[in-house]
């Protein structure tokens, strides 16, 4: 890898920061520790050097004659501790000898001052329990009682040190246990920050291409993040540019095949009108107009007007009403149930236009439907019931195939050329939506359209 790489930002270099940034972090936070930690941030109890002090005046007490033990003890004291000799059978001696063994961390810390000592000690944490053992002597000004280590002699007889003030930091056990923690706070700080600046970019390129599958004509995606990402963002760009060409082209196309198509087919009508036998001129116009009705279908589907449409909110209700009333205008009564207003953020005249489909299906080939508008976990539902004959089960998935026609239940004669379901389930789905459809237990036909708020922008259900 070339230095120019190095300074670039791609998904190695920003991996390789992330890591030096969580041991920085880790070397600060034991610096900030070591500065601010107090005692507990000194030096262990065995590298402290109060041991081998220790050590060294046991073995002075020891070697001198009894008498003079005390006196010596007392020379012993320094500004950190202080040391105090108590003859065998003495009241302190006998206190010292039921003392309780420390447990836990002063069990350890026993063993390690007996291998430093060679003598049997007894670590006392007065200022833990309370008391001190009777007999012995100690400080009583201050505030609690001090630390205090007792060792007994070869004779039976103990010496005793006390600290009032501790002046040794924690056990290398738990001083890396400490670390650790410090390592993995920063690793947590550091990954948790570096992924998210990692993931912007490819939030932001994973919302484009939704977008994209929304809206062919959306814009280009901006090319920021890491090199490779810009590489894939670019190749993406080109590969857009490229789908938005063809359906350019291919709407050119279409609207030059509808000119063409359109003009024979008005020459062939009013050719039709010199017909003098009426039964043949009325066939002909028939099948002229069904014609026509083909083509004009057709180039709605292939132009797929819907996604030209700007995203709004709009009152779903009031679509599906206008709908109901459209109906009604035609003696139709399509019954409504739901919520009188409901915000949705969508292509409004697409939508009416997929229900619009959906209902005529039903009013064409079966009984009056019905309409219902639910909310279900962050998606409007709306049912369209009816109680005509149903559709076979092994035709429920087929019926979204363009110009695919159900036999037994519908026919040319009903009108439609077989893009109603089709054109239907793609502006549904262009909303990020779907249509499913089920025969009803008590006869009929359901269909279900699901349209998801969270598909756009996080929207939230709203019901006035």
């Amino acid at each position: 890898m070339t230095p120019s790489s190095w300074l670039s930002d791609t998904i190695t270099r920003r991996f390789a920061v992330t890591e030096v940034l969580a041991v920085a972090v880790t070397l600060a936070l034991v610096g900030l520790f070591n500065t601010f930690g107090g005692v507990w941030s000194s030096r262990s109890l065995e590298q402290s050097g109060l041991l081998n002090e220790a050590a060294n005046i046991v073995r002075m007490i020891e070697a001198a004659p009894a008498p003079v033990r005390q006196a010596l003890a007392a020379a012993a004291a320094t500004e950190v501790f202080r040391a105090g000799w108590y003859p065998a059978g003495s009241r302190a001696s006998a206190s010292l000898e039921a003392a309780p063994r420390g447990e836990g961390e002063d069990a350890n810390t026993q063993k390690t001052i007996s291998a430093h000592v060679q003598r049997a000690a007894v670590v006392l944490r007065p200022a833990r329990t309370g008391s001190v053992p009777p007999g012995i002597d100690y400080d009583r000004n201050g505030p609690v009682p001090p630390y205090m280590l007792a060792v007994q002699l070869n004779d039976g007889s103990w010496l005793v040190f006390s600290v009032m003030k501790r002046t040794w930091g924690l056990p290398w056990a738990d001083r890396w246990v400490i670390w650790l923690c410090f390592l993995a706070v920063s690793i947590t700080i550091v990954t948790a920050f570096a992924a998210r600046q990692f993931s912007k970019p490819i939030e932001r390129l994973a919302m484009a291409v939704h977008q994209f599958g929304l809206n062919p004509r959306a814009p280009p995606i901006e090319e920021t993040g890491p090199r490779e990402l810009q590489q894939v963002v670019r190749t993406f760009n080109a590969m857009q540019g490229q789908i938005q060409k063809f359906v350019a082209y291919r709407t050119m196309m279409l609207a030059a095949i509808s000119h063409d198509l359109r003009t024979p087919l008005t020459r062939m009508r009013l050719r039709g009108e010199f017909i003098k036998d009426h039964e043949q001129q009325a066939r002909l116009f028939r099948d002229v107009d069904e014609m026509q009705n083909m083509v004009d279908e057709a180039l709605a589907f292939f132009r797929d007007d819907a996604t030209t449409e700007e995203m709004t909110s709009f009152d779903l209700p009031h679509v599906l009403l206008t709908i109901a009333n459209d109906y009604a205008d035609q003696d139709i009564m399509i019954g409504y149930v739901g919520p009188a207003h409901a915000v949705y953020r969508g292509r409004p005249f697409a939508l009416k236009r997929a229900f619009t489909n959906l209902i005529d299906n039903a009013a064409k080939y079966a009984k009056t439907p019905d309409i219902e508008l639910s909310c279900e976990e962050n998606a409007w539902v709306i049912a369209i019931r009816d109680r005509g004959p149903g559709i076979p089960p092994d035709a429920l998935d087929n019926v979204f195939r363009p110009y695919y026609r159900v036999d037994k239940s519908r026919n040319r004669t009903t009108g439609g050329v077989g893009l109603g379901l089709t054109v239907a389930q793609a502006i549904v789905q262009g909303h990020g939506g779907e249509i499913i459809l089920k025969n009803r237990l008590e006869g009929g036909l359901e269909a279900r359209v699901v349209l998801p708020v969270a598909a756009h922008a996080g929207e939230r259900l709203d019901r006035v």
